[in-house]
């Protein structure tokens, strides 16, 4: 093998679920590999929704891993999680933790995986104080869909669809809810693709 070696078939094996599941990741894999393109996933708790966006980019040479969620050493279950997603991915993949979303999208080239808008949000509107005001994040969520417009990347990002779960008890969960479900709606009408994530299945939207 060589630099000009151009391998795309991966995880081609007993854990690909029927020839439908195979010929729909092979979509991903055997395609063009070029940006820009935006894709965006949405998906409850435990959905799924990571591990498909992984999937997607497993043929990607490299890829750079957005992380948005910062870790807390106080938080054993939170750790927990970011330590499971980061034994997932390929180690050639690079990581870059950072609540800068709009400047990494801006300067990307090559493959990105963003995960996630739901804690890109918390992050942001602990930033900018915006708990009690939500107006207060405005100017970031314009920066952020501008970036993610004008991207030179192939990029798939991961967000918590909240649309459909019972409306929080608290203002501070429905000021959170409010901007994520904004957020989504304006990532998703710059996308060329859209999917929901539920149990591991994937449903595309037109």
């Amino acid at each position: 093998m060589s630099d000009a070696t151009d391998v795309r078939a991966v995880h081609v094996d007993h854990r690909v679920g029927s020839p439908g599941e195979l010929e729909r990741r092979m979509g991903f894999w055997t395609g063009s590999l070029a940006g820009p393109h935006r894709t965006l996933l949405l998906g409850g708790s435990r959905s799924g929704k990571s591990a498909e966006a992984e999937l997607r980019l497993m043929a990607e040479p490299r890829v750079t891993y957005v992380a948005t969620g910062a870790g807390d050493a106080s938080d054993a279950e939170w750790t927990a999680r970011i330590e499971a997603h980061r034994e997932r991915r390929p180690g050639w993949w690079e990581t870059v933790e950072t609540a800068g979303l709009a400047d990494a999208l801006a300067s990307a080239t090559g493959a990105v995986l963003v995960d996630g808008i739901g804690s890109w949000v918390a992050a942001v509107m602990e930033e900018t104080d915006a708990w009690d005001d939500p107006s207060r994040v405005q100017g970031r969520v314009e920066e952020l869909v501008e970036a993610w417009r004008g991207t030179a990347a192939r990029v798939v990002a991961v967000s918590d669809e909240v649309g459909m779960s019972l409306v929080p008890t608290t203002p501070v969960g429905r000021a959170f809810r409010d901007v994520l479900g904004s957020v989504n709606q304006r990532l998703a009408a710059e996308s060329e693709d859209v999917a929901l994530v539920v149990a591991g299945r994937v449903l595309e939207l037109p």
